[in-house]
C-alpha cells in the first residue's frame, strides 16, 4: 500500500494470481488497481529522477532557450480512472515560455509529475480505506501476507514484498547509498551508522565482554561491535535449531586514506602550517593530489565529571587540507616521481607570523607540556575542540583522525547511470549486505537459519588486527551462538555441524570493464555496471570461489531474479585478495567471492552504476531468503 509517498509493493500484476480463494470480486478489482498504481508510481519516480531532455537550442531572435523536441513524451493518455498512465505523464515540453531557463522547465516538468503521483497516492489510500477501518476488515495486503496458500518465494520475483519484508526498485537505493557515503567518511562513522540503523530496526546490541548464553532467543535480532570499527549483525530464524547453518556475508568498511601520525605537528615551512600524515594502504597516491580533503575520525575525551574516557566521533565538514602539485613549468614530473614523506605533506593553513619563503618557526602548543594535544597542530586542536564543544584541551586523551575527499558522492551521466564517489571500496557491498539483511524476513517458524552480516576493518592492510577478518571476531560470534542454543551446553560438536551447514559470501568490489583499456581484461570475464554482482575467481586461491559455491549462488540468483557476472584477472596481471580465503579456511565453510563491479579501484574517486547498490541489496536479500531451500538441492 502507498502511504506518504512510500511504495510498499513493487512488481507486475502477474503475481495477482496468488490471491486467497476467499477474495471477493470487489476486493480483487481494488487490489488489481492498487497493484497497477504501484507500478505507475515506480515508473513515475524513475522519470522524476531522470527526466530525458534533448539539447537546448537558442532562439536567434529572442536569445531564449527552447527545447528542440519534447521530453521524450507524448500527450497524456488517461486510464479508466482518469489518471495519466506512467508512459504518458501530463507534460509535453514544446517551446519553453520566453525567459524560462532549462532548470525552470525541468522543475515545471517534475512538478506536473508529482501532481499526478499525488493523485495516484490519494486513490490508492482511498481504496485501502474501503477495506479497512469502518468495515473492521484487515487490509488486502495483510490478508495476502497472512496467507500460506502460495510459495514463499513467489513474491520475491520482480522485487515484490514478502511477509512484511521490503525491497524497492534498484534505482531507489541510489540516493540513500550516496547519502551514506557522504555522511560517513571514516570507518568509525560507517559502523556508527550501521549501529543506529540496526537499533531502529529492533536489533539488540550485545557486548563481547558479557555472556550471551541467556540473552539469545529464537526469532531475535542482534549485533555486536569490536573497536568501533567492525560490526557483526545476525538474526535467529523462528524455526532455528542447534546445529543449523549460518548464511553469512562478509565485507569491509575501511578504505584507502591518509592517517594522522602520532605526532602530527610539523614546523611551519615558508609560512604554511603542514600536517604529518601516513598513507593507509595505498592512500596518498597521485589521485589524492590537489583534492579538497576533510578530516574526521574518533576522539578520546576524559569526562571532567566522571573521569571516564569516552569516544566521540568528529568530522570537519569543510575542506581542511590540500596536497598541492608542482606546476609543470618547473620541469619536474608529478606522476610516480614524488617522495611520499617529503613531497606529499598536506597544508592546512597559514602561519600567523610573516616570514620569508625559507624561514621556519616553531609552533606554540596547547594543553600543557606532556599532553597529547601538545603534539598536534594548535589550529587543528582548536578546530576539533570547537566541533566537539570541548573547553579543556588537555581533556583530549588521544585521537584517530584521517583525511578524506570532501566532495560528496553523487549520481552522474546523461541519464544518471553512474555513482561517482569516494570510499566505494568496499562500503558499497557492506551497505548493500546490511540493507539485504534488514529487508529479509526472520520470524517465520519455517526459517531455520542464522542470517549474518559482518563488516570488518583493516582489510586493505591484510586484516591482521583484532578488528580484522583474520581475527577471531566472526568465528567467536558463531561459536557463542552455537553455545547459546546447544542443549548440552557443549558447543564443540555443534559448532562443527554448524560450520558444515553454513555458507559465506565474501562481498568485496571487483573490477568493471574500462572502455579505454579493453586489452587489460580477460575475454568473457569483464563485468559491466548496472547489470548485477560479479563472481570473482582466481586459480591461485586469492579468491575462495569454486564450482560448488558458484553453482549454489547461481541457483540463488535464479530464484530471486538476479543476474550474475564473472571476473578473473589475466595471467599477466596481479590479483588482489579478499577476506574470503581467510574466513572460509578458519571456519571450514563453503564460500564464494562475489561483489559489485567498479571503475577506478583504489582511486580517491571511483565509479559504480546507479542501480548497483540496489542490485546488491536484491541479491543479498535473495540469498538470505533462499539459501536454506537451495542448500537442500546439494548433497
Amino acid at each position: 500500500m502507498v502511504r506518504n509517498g512510500t511504495n510498499s509493493l513493487r512488481g507486475s500484476v502477474s503475481t495477482l494470481s496468488l490471491r486467497p480463494k476467499a477474495e471477493t470480486d470487489n476486493e480483487r478489482a481494488a487490489r488489481e488497481r492498487i497493484a497497477e498504481l504501484e507500478v505507475q508510481l515506480a515508473a513515475a519516480e524513475s522519470k522524476i529522477t531522470r527526466p530525458v531532455l534533448n539539447a537546448p537550442a537558442v532562439n536567434q531572435q529572442t536569445g531564449h532557450e527552447r527545447v528542440v523536441k519534447t521530453l521524450n513524451m507524448n500527450p497524456p493518455r488517461l486510464d479508466s480512472y482518469g489518471i495519466p498512465t506512467p508512459a504518458f505523464l501530463p507534460y509535453t515540453a514544446g517551446d519553453a515560455p520566453i525567459g524560462e531557463t532549462m532548470e525552470e522547465m525541468i522543475h515545471r516538468y517534475r512538478r506536473s509529475v508529482e501532481d499526478s503521483m499525488q493523485q495516484m497516492r490519494q486513490e490508492s489510500n482511498a481504496l485501502e480505506d474501503t477495506f479497512q477501518g469502518k468495515s473492521g476488515c484487515k487490509s488486502l495486503f495483510e490478508k495476502f501476507n497472512e496467507s500460506r496458500q502460495f510459495p514463499r518465494a513467489s513474491l520475491i520475483s520482480n522485487g515484490l514484498k514478502r511477509e512484511g519484508s521490503t525491497l524497492k526498485a534498484p534505482e531507489a537505493y541510489c540516493q540513500p547509498f550516496c547519502d551514506f557515503l557522504s555522511g560517513n567518511p571514516t570507518v568509525f562513522h560507517a559502523v556508527d551508522y550501521f549501529e543506529s540503523k540496526l537499533e531502529k530496526a529492533g536489533f539488540a546490541k550485545l557486548s563481547e565482554r558479557k555472556a550471551w548464553t541467556e540473552g539469545l532467543k529464537v526469532g531475535g535480532k542482534y549485533f555486536t561491535t569490536r573497536n568501533g570499527s567492525s560490526l557483526i549483525a545476525f538474526t535467529v530464524g523462528g524455526g532455528y535449531n542447534s546445529g543449523n547453518g549460518v548464511a553469512m556475508v562478509a565485507g569491509h568498511v575501511d578504505a584507502l586514506t591518509a592517517r594522522l601520525k602520532p605526532v602530527s605537528t610539523k614546523k611551519t615551512t615558508a609560512g604554511y602550517v603542514q600536517l604529518g600524515v601516513s598513507p593507509y594502504a595505498g592512500g596518498l597516491n597521485t589521485t589524492w593530489w590537489d583534492r579538497d580533503l576533510g578530516i574526521g575520525g574518533r576522539v578520546l575525551v576524559k569526562d571532567p565529571d566522571t573521569g571516564k574516557i569516552v569516544t566521540k566521533l568528529v568530522k570537519l565538514g569543510w575542506p581542511i587540507a590540500k596536497i598541492p602539485t608542482l606546476a609543470p613549468h618547473f620541469g619536474v614530473g608529478m606522476l610516480g616521481t614524488n617522495n611520499p614523506e617529503t613531497e606529499a605533506v598536506p597544508i592546512i593553513g597559514l602561519d600567523d607570523d610573516h616570514s620569508s619563503s625559507t624561514e621556519e618557526f616553531k609552533n606554540q602548543t596547547l594543553g600543557g607540556v606532556g599532553s597529547f594535544t601538545a603534539t598536534q597542530p594548535p589550529k587543528l586542536v582548536r578546530a576539533i575542540a570547537g566541533e566537539l564543544s570541548i573547553q579543556d584541551y588537555s581533556s583530549i586523551v588521544n585521537w584517530e583522525l584521517e583525511l578524506y575527499d570532501i566532495q560528496p558522492a553523487q549520481c552522474g551521466g546523461l541519464e544518471k547511470e553512474f555513482i561517482f564517489g569516494g570510499r566505494i571500496d568496499d562500503k558499497i557491498c557492506s551497505w548493500a549486505a546490511i540493507e539485504g539483511l534488514l529487508a529479509t524476513e526472520t520470524t517465520s517458524d519455517k526459517d531455520g537459519l542464522i542470517k549474518l552480516v559482518g563488516v570488518f576493518d583493516d582489510e586493505e592492510i591484510g586484516s591482521q588486527l583484532r578488528q580484522g577478518a583474520k581475527s577471531n571476531f566472526l568465528p567467536s560470534v558463531v561459536e557463542r551462538i552455537a553455545e547459546a542454543f546447544s542443549k548440552s551446553g557443549s558447543s564443540a560438536n555443534i559448532l562443527s555441524q554448524t560450520y558444515a551447514n553454513s555458507f559465506l559470501i565474501s562481498a568485496d568490489v571487483t573490477h568493471a570493464v574500462n572502455p579505454n583499456f579493453l586489452g587489460r581484461y580477460l575475454e568473457n570475464h569483464a563485468p559491466r555496471l548496472n547489470v548485477g554482482m560479479a563472481i570473482a575467481a582466481d586459480s591461485n586461491g586469492h579468491m575462495t570461489t569454486d564450482s560448488v559455491s558458484t553453482a549454489l549462488l547461481t541457483r540463488v540468483a535464479e530464484k530471486c531474479g538476479s543476474k550474475l557476472q564473472i571476473f578473473q584477472i589475466r595471467n599477466d596481471s596481479r590479483s588482489g585478495g579478499t577476506v574470503g580465503p581467510m574466513l572460509s579456511s578458519a571456519m571450514g565453510v563453503r564460500a564464494i567471492d562475489a561483489g559489485i563491479a567498479q571503475l577506478s579501484m583504489h582511486s580517491i574517486r571511483a565509479t559504480v552504476g546507479s542501480k548497483d547498490p540496489g542490485l546488491g541489496v536484491k541479491l543479498f536479500k535473495g540469498y538470505f531468503d533462499h539459501f536454506e531451500s537451495v542448500d537442500t538441492e546439494f548433497e
